[in-house]
């Protein structure tokens, strides 16, 4: 068979050959063609030109490429050449085959359709980095050949350092995001905590498959009295120090929660310290306090989304009033608002990736997570599930995504037993301590406590309201309050100044009251009251039945 027909079709020859013809002349050469006697000498000592490509041995050339080349002809691909690279690693082939018996290494990797592909096609095909049998990795160009009986010439290139060391990056970069992604879910609640009344569920996708996770967080923080604060928050940008910021915020938000402060007093705080921690960092955050006496949500928000909420027709609300800027920025005076969260109700906090996309308007985004909240049913995980799907979250999303789902069962029947109030107006002078302890009395008895958790339920009850009488204000007000797993007591006034625990010194007449009460309850606390006052509680955990 004559190679060299064939040399004009190698890839790049047809480059060269229209370079040699596209020559301009020489402004020495006369248009005739002669050359001026002058320079007819100068020219006779010149080298002989070098031979031109399509004077070389086609085989010779081939035979000496460090490439693997095949050439197959005719519709059933029988073999015609190999050189001695493709015959090193493969060995020795018998020429006249077809190539699914000459080439079985080339049927293994899937070769013979790009070969059917390319003689229909009379383009040519590149099939990029795969692993021959032979262990190393080749990237396989097929290119036709029109002449004569029609062929392709296969032309495999190793790219084995290339593939290993692409791999070695791949692997390096699947642990440097494993490590990230460690440290970002390390930084958000194990478990979250559980609530009396309300049932909760959470979830966090890291967006995108490099190492640069984002700053998304979310909280769920046990109050005391039956509160309970809820958190959801995003520090702009990703990587390392994104989650670093929302570790310290998240830590932050945690503590400022123990000291009971109103949304907005929180959100004032988390500013400051934003700005401490690195003045370049800005977040947006929602922190909310649900407290089951009032129905409510209060909430209060610095550049977050708006909370969603859902009652128990379907109805959903944006609770998206007051919103400020985002922390980090300084100087604004954060404001609470409040939505209805009553029994039966859902209530969902999320950051932007769950429903922000590059070619559509944020408001479309929320307005469709609307409609899959209206529609959706059942325990807040699955409900925290369904929105995911519905936004088309996938683990190639280019976003953080976290969300925490809330709902405020609607009780019936034997649960809802399990779940009481009772509150009293503390009327007069004196007078109202026995009247609270007879009150307390009574009420603990219509819920069959034992005796023991009686006794001292009314012994905290006694000491809060003498307290209560002793250094606060009208109007007071004594709560009961039981859930499936406690008794909770609680007495506000209009005093604004918080009792603290302090020890009594032997001829001191006061000052026991708050020290019988935290060693006697499970936990206790106070905090300030909107529109001034203070509410003082404790709580006894139940025994299991």
């Amino acid at each position: 068979m004559n190679f060299t027909r064939w040399s004009a079709r190698l890839p790049g020859t047809q480059r060269r050959a229209a370079a040699r013809t596209d020559t301009t002349v020489s402004p020495d050469r006369r248009s005739d063609g002669s050359v001026p006697a002058a320079r007819a000498e100068q020219l006779t000592d010149e080298a002989p030109p070098a031979p031109a490509v399509d004077d070389l041995p086609v085989r010779d050339v081939l035979d000496r490429v460090p490439a693997l080349v095949a050439l197959v002809h005719g519709p059933d691909h029988r073999l015609a050449y190999v050189n001695d690279a493709y015959v090193a690693a493969f060995g020795m082939r018998n020429l006249g085959e077809q190539a699914s018996e000459a080439l079985p290494e080339l049927d293994e990797l899937g070769l013979f359709p790009l070969l059917d592909q390319v003689q229909r096609s009379g383009r040519p095909r590149t099939l990029k980095s795969r692993k021959a049998p032979d262990g190393r990795s080749y990237t396989f160009t097929c290119t036709p050949v029109t002449e004569g009986d029609r062929g392709v010439l296969v032309f495999a290139t190793d790219v084995t350092d290339h593939a290993e060391a692409a791999a070695r990056l791949r692997a390096s970069e699947g642990r440097q995001r494993e490590t990230a992604v460690t440290l970002q879910r390390s930084l958000l609640p194990q478990e979250l905590e559980e609530p009396d009344d309300l049932r909760v569920a959470a979830t966090y996708h890291p967006g995108g498959t490099e190492a640069a996770v984002g700053g998304d967080w979310y909280d769920v923080i046990t109050l005391g009295g039956g509160r309970t604060a809820l958190v959801i928050g995003d520090v702009m940008g990703r990587g390392v120090r994104a989650a670093a910021v929302m570790g310290q915020l998240r830590t932050a938000v945690r503590a400022y929660a123990r000291l009971d402060l109103p949304p907005h007093e929180v959100l004032q705080l988390l500013d400051g310290l934003a700005t401490e921690i690195d003045a370049n960092q800005i977040a947006t955050c929602v922190y909310a306090i649900h407290d089951p006496n009032e129905g409510r949500l209060v909430y209060a928000s610095a550049g977050h989304l708006p909370i969603l909420v859902r009652d128990e027709n379907g109805t959903v609300q944006r609770a998206d009033e007051p919103t400020g800027p985002p922390l980090g920025t300084g100087g604004w005076m954060h404001s609470s608002g409040s939505i209805a969260l009553t029994p039966g109700s859902t209530a969902v906090l999320y950051t932007d990736g769950l429903v922000e996309r590059r070619n559509e308007d944020l408001d479309e985004g929320i307005a469709a997570l609307e409609r899959a909240l209206s529609g959706a049913t059942g325990t807040p995980q699955v409900i925290c599930d369904r929105l995911v799907r519905s936004a088309g979250v996938t683990p190639e999303h280019d976003d953080d995504v976290a969300v925490l789902v809330l709902q405020h069962p609607a009780r019936k029947g034997a649960e809802a037993e399990r779940f009481r109030n009772a509150a009293l107006e503390l009327l007069g002078g004196v007078e109202a301590a026995p009247r609270a302890r007879a009150f307390a009395s009574g009420v603990l008895t219509s819920w069959r406590f034992p005796t023991d958790l009686h006794d001292l339920g009314v012994l905290a009850t006694s000491e809060l309201v003498a307290n209560s009488l002793q250094h606060g204000t009208p109007p007071m007000r004594l709560r009961l309050r039981r859930t499936d797993r406690r008794l909770i007591i609680e007495v506000t006034d209009g005093d604004d100044h918080l009792p603290r625990r302090r020890r009594a010194e032997p001829g001191d007449e006061s000052g026991r009251g708050i020290a019988i009460v935290a060693t006697i309850a499970s936990n206790w606390g106070s905090r300030r009251t909107p529109g001034g006052g203070k509410a003082v509680w404790c709580e006894f955990v139940l025994p299991k039945p």
